[in-house]
């Protein structure tokens, strides 16, 4: 990484944080894969509601962004949000 730049993971990190009530919760975990390399975002259950936006446009916004950003580093990059007390993604 060069100085000055930001990693992914810290980029949903912020946005995220600014989002939910309660930021210190916020938890993003980088999985690395063959293919892609997928973002888990995991959040408080009072905070999906925020993540996740009206429709879904939040959440789909900050898809776009993360699969942008990826693209651009030359890398398949994804963000799976976990639904708080199980291990399936929204």
């Amino acid at each position: 990484m060069k100085e000055g730049q930001i990693e992914l993971k810290d980029l949903i990190e912020y946005i995220v944080k600014h989002l939910v009530d309660e930021p210190d919760a916020v938890e993003v975990k980088e999985v690395a894969g063959e293919r892609a390399v997928i973002y888990e975002l995991r959040v408080r259950p009072t905070d999906v509601g925020k993540v996740i936006g009206k429709g879904g446009r939040t959440a789909q916004a900050l898809r776009t962004l993360v699969s942008a950003v990826g693209a651009k580093k030359g890398k398949r990059a994804l963000l799976d949000i976990i639904e708080p007390g199980s291990t399936s993604s929204i």
